[in-house]
């Protein structure tokens, strides 16, 4: 358990202590919260200003759920009855709470580091984060403590969030970092030093806030810079904008790659050979730099693409000093643990449901329709394809739409479900492709298309549900996994995560 009193965190964080608030008070980093909701007794609840509300609103609720100190933006003039005596929530003021929360994030990794070894291990790229990292997981937990975000806690508040979470027995630390904006990977790099960075891949996914595919592969490049020479560089060797941020980094290079020729231009790389599928879920023989021997890989993940992230989890597992061999058992065993990400459910009537929208962007969209198109392989099980909104494409955005409905009509999918106004390029796509009757439909929102849904699906049929989080498409999935008409099914609870994920 790390601890720091009232006085320390206003040391950490550059604040002061509101008048009255005693400086002997302690708190348990894995007590922090920014959430009122989530208070115990002996938290620290973090006031920060949300997308939809103010966190300083909600500060007697959190000292209601057991809060003994507030990280707040401003004093604090709302009084409680404290033994009976009149006075101030207990609180230290700080300029950026956020940034505070930062600051006390830095700490934590600096204690746990004079205390005993510890591998950091920094996880970005356009798609694939949260995949890799709770594969990662997965690999390093028989080894010793290991620590990973929840969900896809990304950015400056799910990063301290992830670290708080971490105490000093922890051996590794596992972080995923997203971006907004050149800098943010930095930033993020500071908190925590990573030991070892991985880079996945740089994709079009946010184009519009970043303002180009180039400024993104700027972006991602951040954690390999920020890696000491004593660290180790995980590469994309198949991603070209990856594969050159070689020279960004003075930390020696471990490269992985899923292509079958002999050899990637060097040698020191992890390999996907004789890559395959079988009913959607990925095959192939692992090979590690040195090795001859090659270990199969036969995944429980669904869709091809999660070769990359399967590769990038063994590599970055090889570099913190796993064995081979337990790393491509442990990838035989795994399957998605974080939601909404080709999450497979199979109903009582023989439907097959896929809900992968949590994230989309053009690139995964393709993915995730080809693993689909293979579902259906040979017209022997309709496939339906229920697409909503990519966000944040820029002005790109109805170019990007309406090439993703004419790959569907490409790939023969049965039919498609445009939802919502944003993602209607999908359809217009789609029929300028060649789509005739009824074979892509558009409808304005979950509701329509939940009707439907419930009225034409038929046993043996494959429905894959994709979108942006934000569109909603997630929860239609949740809807249709228990049919009206069907046998009752094991539903997950929907538990949101941070409300900004950053891509």
């Amino acid at each position: 358990m790390i601890e720091f009193s009232a006085a320390q965190v206003a040391t950490l964080c550059n604040g002061r202590l509101s008048t009255g608030t005693d400086p002997d008070i302690r708190i348990d980093v894995a007590k922090i919260v920014t959430d009122s909701r989530e208070s115990v007794p002996g938290s620290l609840y973090v006031a920060k200003a949300g997308e939809h509300a103010d966190g300083h609103d909600f500060i007697p609720a959190a000292f209601a759920g057991g809060a003994v100190l507030v990280l707040a933006e401003r004093s604090l003039t709302t009084g409680r009855r404290v033994d009976h005596v009149q006075g101030p929530y207990p609180a230290v003021i700080v300029e950026d709470a956020i940034l505070a929360m930062g600051a006390l994030a830095a700490e934590v990794v600096r204690v746990i580091r004079s205390h005993s070894p510890l591998t950091v291990i920094g996880i970005t790229g356009s798609a694939g984060k949260t995949t890799t990292k709770d594969l990662l997981a997965g690999i390093l937990g028989p080894l010793g403590p290991t620590v990973a975000p929840v969900g896809s806690y990304n950015g400056e508040v799910g990063v301290p969030l992830t670290v708080f979470g971490a105490d000093e027995a922890t051996r590794y630390l596992i972080i995923e970092m997203g971006a907004t904006k050149i800098g943010h990977i930095s930033y993020l790099s500071g908190l925590v030093k990573p030991d070892i960075g991985v880079v996945l891949c740089v994709g079009s996914a946010h184009a519009g806030e970043f303002g180009s595919i180039e400024n993104i592969a700027e972006a991602k490049g951040e954690l390999v810079q920020a890696l000491p020479a004593n660290g180790t560089a995980i590469l994309n060797f198949d991603d070209s904008r990856v594969r050159a941020m070689a020279a960004r980094t003075a930390a020696p290079i471990t490269y992985f790659s899923s292509a079958d020729a002999q050899g990637t231009g060097t040698a020191n790389t992890v390999q996907a050979r004789n890559v395959r599928t079988t009913d959607g879920q990925p095959e192939f023989e692992l090979t590690f730099p040195g090795e001859t021997l090659a270990h199969p890989v036969h995944s429980r993940l669904l869709g091809l693409h999660h070769v990359t992230n399967l590769l990038a989890a063994a590599t970055a597992a090889y570099a913190a000093g796993a064995d081979p061999a337990q790393i491509a058992a442990s990838l035989n065993t795994q399957g998605a643990v974080s939601r909404y990400r080709m999450e497979r459910t199979e109903r009582a009537d023989g439907v097959t449901v896929i809900n992968d929208a949590y994230n989309a962007n053009p690139e995964s969209m393709r993915a995730a329709l080809r693993t689909l198109a293979e579902l259906g392989a040979g017209g022997t099980r309709r496939t339906w394809a229920v697409l909503g909104e990519m966000r944040e494409l820029g002005e790109t955005s109805i170019l990007e739409h309406d090439a993703v409905g004419r790959v569907a009509v490409r790939l023969n999918i049965s039919r498609l479900v445009v939802v919502g106004t944003p993602a209607r390029a999908m359809h217009v796509g789609a029929v300028m492709e060649g789509s005739w009757g009824d074979e892509s439909v558009f409808v304005l929102d979950t509701e329509a298309a939940f009707e439907l849904l419930e009225r034409e699906l038929a046993p043996g049929d494959v429905v894959l549900l994709k979108s942006s989080r934000d569109a909603g498409l997630r929860l239609l999935g949740d809807r249709i996994t228990l049919p009206s008409k069907g046998l009752p099914q094991n539903i997950h609870i929907d538990k949101p995560g941070e409300r900004t994920q950053q891509p």
